[in-house]
């Protein structure tokens, strides 16, 4: 049985590394993932997810729930792809 991945940050713990952002991010992209692509660090969410305006915000708001943070929306145009976001994530985690 292996351990849950706890969703609340704790303040004492080291913030997670790149691969782990990864992975997280992954898994809350799964349940947009209509079309069943593979996803990887290229993947965008537009061309390959084909997501629309609502569901990026919903994965937006997913994600800054997951980390405990806000992604700023000036850089959200930006951020085109999976590793994008997920590049984004380890800088705000990094203050």
């Amino acid at each position: 049985m292996s351990d849950p991945t706890p969703t609340s940050p704790d303040t004492n713990a080291a913030p997670p590394t790149a691969d782990e952002i990864y992975r997280r991010i992954h898994a809350l992209i799964e349940p947009f993932n209509k079309k069943g692509v593979a996803i990887t660090p290229q993947t965008t969410f537009a061309g390959d997810l084909d997501l629309d305006s609502l569901n990026v915000m919903d994965l937006v708001a997913a994600i800054e729930d997951e980390f405990d943070i806000i992604l700023p929306i000036n850089r959200l145009p930006d951020l085109e792809t999976v590793q994008q976001v997920a590049d984004e994530v380890a800088s705000i985690l990094k203050g």
